[in-house]
């Protein structure tokens, strides 16, 4: 057993083991409770890689006492899932821990699903993506439970590591090991909530450690050596990244500077500077948009600069971008416009296009009736340019108002000028 990793031995063997969830598994949850009273619903368990999906079957799996087994859909086939079938025919149920869930293909749900529908086979499944983006619904509609796991917390996580190095027969406890509760808390912060990484970097720093007269002496630097080398950002494949964009635009939306630079540093932490540019561009616009229409410039300037740059220099222009976009005026009044024409015209409001207004520059446009254009630039008004008061919506929507200003920043003048153009117009 010491042959295995330390993260492997001291996997929770019962519910009460668990370390942190308690708003899924704490002794007041309806879970606990059913678990306890020998009942164990199929579920789903979603999360970031680390925070304990893998370790919450297992230990259900203890508590409940069911025959346990565990497969991964990336390499399992219908053989392996006729096998669960038949073990469950043999014992009457199964506890079927199947991580990856979401690549679970047609052949083995069309084997599998009707025998969690009856029961036979108790069916949890873990995701590192989201369940109703990702997991199938014929899945999702047979678990009753869909539970999102937290990033542990650097106390839950130091609470596993001195357990870890007190247990005897799991963990590290037949060994004299000088390490102080600072150093292991140094080891639950510098993780990212990763129960797992928490445990592979205590052992390696132990197995790295100089020993004197039989004890092993941890020492601070080899920990922030390896708490450093381990890598705690993840990748740009799953829905933690998209969370994180998520994170930032509506944290720039919200006018939250620190939000904001937060969000971006773990995102150009990660490495994807393409999808983080693009996000950044698709704020300007869609959040700021006419309120400061300068920012849009000003944003694909600094993306712009960013590739030019790359890593680290890009972070320069790129926290420029978001801080100016979080202290500005905003308004989504522009394309709150065209996404209401877009679902005007979709639901049948349409029309013929104005004679007057349609392609004139042909021979035979004034047989067709397309005359009576008025050249705008022709009546000048004021400092504002050109303006005829004459019908450019067909018949059947004219009148209808798409646009809604928002008075903030530059659009109080444009929304004035709105304003006045359509006083003038119902004046005629």
């Amino acid at each position: 057993m010491q042959n295995e990793p330390l993260a492997y031995r001291m996997r929770p063997k019962t519910i009460d083991e668990i370390a942190g969830q308690q708003h899924i598994i704490g002794k007041e949850t309806a879970l606990y409770k059913l678990i306890k009273n020998g009942h164990v619903p199929s579920m789903l368990l979603y999360g970031e890689p680390g925070i304990g999906k893998t370790s919450l079957a297992h230990a259900i799996a203890g508590t409940s006492d069911l025959p346990f087994i565990s497969l991964n859909a990336t390499v399992s086939g219908k053989k392996e899932v006729e096998d669960v079938v038949k073990e469950a025919r043999i014992t009457g149920k199964v506890l079927l821990f199947l991580d990856e869930i979401h690549r679970f293909n047609k052949l083995q749900q069309d084997t599998l699903l009707p025998h969690v529908e009856s029961g036979a086979i108790v069916l949890i499944g873990a995701t590192t993506e989201n369940p109703y983006h990702d997991v199938n619904p014929a899945i999702r509609s047979r678990c009753g439970e869909i539970k999102q796991l937290k990033r542990l917390m650097p106390t839950d996580l130091l609470a596993v590591l001195q357990r870890a190095v007190k247990d005897p027969d799991r963990g590290l406890g037949k060994q004299q090991i000088t390490v102080t509760d600072e150093q292991l808390l140094k080891i639950a912060e510098g993780v990212n909530g990763d129960a797992r990484k928490a445990l592979n970097v205590l052992e390696s720093v132990v197995i790295a450690s100089d020993e004197e007269e039989g004890v092993t002496l941890v020492e601070d630097w080899l920990i922030d050596n390896l708490v450093e080398r381990i890598g705690v950002f993840g990748d740009n494949k799953g829905s933690h990244f998209y969370n994180l964009l998520s994170a930032l635009q509506k944290s720039i939306r919200g006018s939250d500077v620190n939000a904001a630079l937060y969000y971006l540093a773990h995102l150009l932490e990660i490495g994807d500077l393409v999808a983080v540019n693009r996000r950044l561009l698709v704020i300007a616009y869609e959040d700021i948009g006419l309120a400061a229409p300068e920012v849009g410039g000003h944003v694909l300037a600094a993306t712009e600069a960013a590739v030019r740059l790359g890593m680290p220099e890009a972070r320069i222009p790129l926290a420029n971008a978001v801080v100016e976009m979080c202290l500005s005026s905003k308004s989504n009044s522009a394309y709150k416009a065209f996404d209401t024409a877009v679902k005007a015209i979709h639901d049948g409001k349409t029309g013929d296009i104005p004679l007057h207004i349609r392609d004139a520059h042909y021979a035979g446009a004034t047989e067709l009736g397309h005359v009576g254009y008025e050249y705008p630039h022709h009546t000048p008004i004021g400092s504002f340019g050109g303006w005829v008061n004459q019908q450019y919506l067909p018949d059947e929507v004219e009148g209808t108002e798409f646009y809604k200003p928002v008075q903030a920043g530059a659009e109080v003048k444009l929304a004035a000028i709105y304003e006045r153009m359509k006083e003038m117009k119902s004046k005629g």
